[in-house]
């Protein structure tokens, strides 16, 4: 695998960041937590992860905007890239000492995502990708599953939670959804889900009302495994509508048809 210099970056950023969540995910209880909203935790070793992958994001290349989740927007003198970061995707996860957690950093260029590391410190599982160089996960190059028929598909998806809006909606997506599949399941962080869907772990993934940080880098990452990434309208707008659907061609399709917003409704 070729690490351009930009790559090189972000993975030294996610891996420093890493080092510090891993010494907190071992001392979990003793950690200082607030609450940010309903069942929507901030703790410690988020703000500090983010510190450090600011840090060393802004010594890399000085001048590039960010989008942060606890920093939020920071503009930069060169306006034509944007790092866009989650310092710890999964917090929830985290703090109940559930190993699925990850920090994210996509990388846009002129309104373009055209890099993405996702990284599992607790299972020191790397997963980098570019525009045009391909995804890969600790060196291993990936694809996403090739399963064809939805019956065959173990599909993931997040469940909104106490607080959130949308729970109807998901209730009806569910009971459709589960007729079809082989299996549904929920990690509770959506840089792995599309992670996993890059790495053919899971054939499909859905979700709705998401942060940006949460899916720039699984992005890059899920079109360079050669899957198709779209938002619930089947247009390019996940960004900004915090919907997404991600699998390979024919199986996004279909999954689209069933719980996308032009799908017909009972």
């Amino acid at each position: 695998m070729n690490v351009s210099p930009t790559l090189n970056i972000m993975i030294t950023a996610a891996r420093k960041a890493g080092r510090g969540l891993i010494r907190d995910f071992g001392e979990v209880e003793q950690l200082q937590v607030s609450i940010k909203g309903p069942a929507n935790f901030v703790s410690n070793a988020d703000h500090k992860a983010e510190e450090v992958i600011f840090r060393e994001l802004n010594k890399g290349r000085p001048g590039y905007g960010f989008l942060m989740e606890e920093r939020g927007a920071i503009s930069g003198a060169d306006t034509s890239h944007r790092w866009i970061v989650d310092p710890l995707d999964g917090t929830t996860n985290f703090l109940h000492s559930n190993p699925l957690f990850a920090i994210s950093i996509g990388l846009e260029r002129e309104g373009q995502l055209v890099a993405g590391v996702i990284y599992n410190p607790a299972s020191d599982e790397l997963y980098t990708a570019e525009k045009g160089k391909g995804a890969f996960m600790n060196d291993r190059r990936l694809r996403v599953a090739a399963r064809r028929t939805l019956g065959d598909c173990l599909v993931t998806t997040g469940i909104p939670h106490r607080g959130r809006d949308g729970h109807p909606r998901f209730l009806r997506d569910m009971e459709t959804v589960m007729r079809e599949v082989a299996g549904i399941r929920r990690t509770g962080s959506a840089a792995l889900d599309l992670a996993f869907i890059a790495a053919g772990r899971f054939d499909a993934y859905w979700e709705r009302n998401l942060q940006a940080w949460d899916l720039a880098a699984g992005i890059v990452l899920v079109r360079e495994a050669g899957g198709m990434v779209n938002d619930l309208a089947g247009g390019d707008k996940m960004l900004d509508s915090g919907d997404v659907i991600a699998a390979n061609s024919a199986i996004q399709k279909a999954l689209l048809g069933i719980v996308g917003d032009k799908a017909a409704r009972p």
